[in-house]
């Protein structure tokens, strides 16, 4: 799965290796993004603009928005037998921004709990991970504003991820993540949702303050 992640390089680093459009004001380093919060993504191809969505899908058939904390992932190999996937499979796929992400690594006879790891590409570039999005307006209160939220879509873990845990967020880096948005076809779609190749990757321990959502800093991502 993928439960927190980070986008820590500064906002025109990321616009400037990405080839993006316009930025939002808002959009600023994160270290230890967690569900329920806003996180940037781009989902049209040919702007590339970046917009701000909430992490947590709530599909627009929902009765209320609640639903969101517990649709944070979709796993990739049952996208087109879920209701709440198929369709957005073919008409609404986004790439959430991000430059890492923390899973932790269960670990038995201890009262230590989980230990946390973070991964990243070696050459330290952005990425997307690849996502689904949705519009969700309330019925019982047409004037507000709709709710536009995204779930980032997981995999199998690769060889490098499977000994702290046997999933992992699929990562779209260069041109697959342009082709994710433009693919003509639920299978072309498909086909880009695969673990990264392990070699590509890096990874260390970390602080278990990661387990914090208020600890948002520069020290999450240091080695311990």
């Amino acid at each position: 799965m993928c439960g927190r992640f980070s986008m820590a390089l500064e906002t025109d680093d990321v616009r400037t290796a990405l080839a993006l459009g316009q930025v939002p004001e808002s959009w600023k380093p994160r270290y230890n993004v967690a569900p329920t919060q806003a996180v940037a993504a781009v989902s049209d191809v040919n702007t590339r603009d970046v917009v701000m969505l909430r992490w947590g899908l709530v599909p627009f058939w929902a009765k209320d928005p609640s639903i969101g904390s517990r649709m944070i992932n979709a796993r990739s190999e049952t996208l087109t037998e879920k209701t709440s996937f198929k369709k957005l499979l073919s008409r609404r796929r986004c790439l959430i921004l991000a430059d890492g992400f923390f899973e932790w690594q269960k670990v038995s006879g201890t009262t230590k709990g989980s230990i946390p790891f973070y991964f990243s590409l070696k050459d330290g570039e952005p990425f997307g991970f690849a996502g689904l999005w949705d519009r969700w307006a309330d019925k019982a209160n047409p004037g507000e504003s709709a709710l536009t939220t995204c779930t980032i879509i997981t995999c199998a873990a690769n060889a490098l991820v499977t000994d702290v845990h046997e999933r992992m967020p699929v990562i779209l880096s260069g041109d697959r993540m342009w082709q994710w948005l433009q693919a003509e076809s639920e299978v072309e779609a498909l086909s880009l949702l695969r673990p990264v190749d392990p070699t590509l990757m890096r990874a260390w321990q970390v602080s278990r303050r990661v387990n914090d959502v208020s600890n948002d800093d520069p020290a999450i991502l240091e080695a311990v």
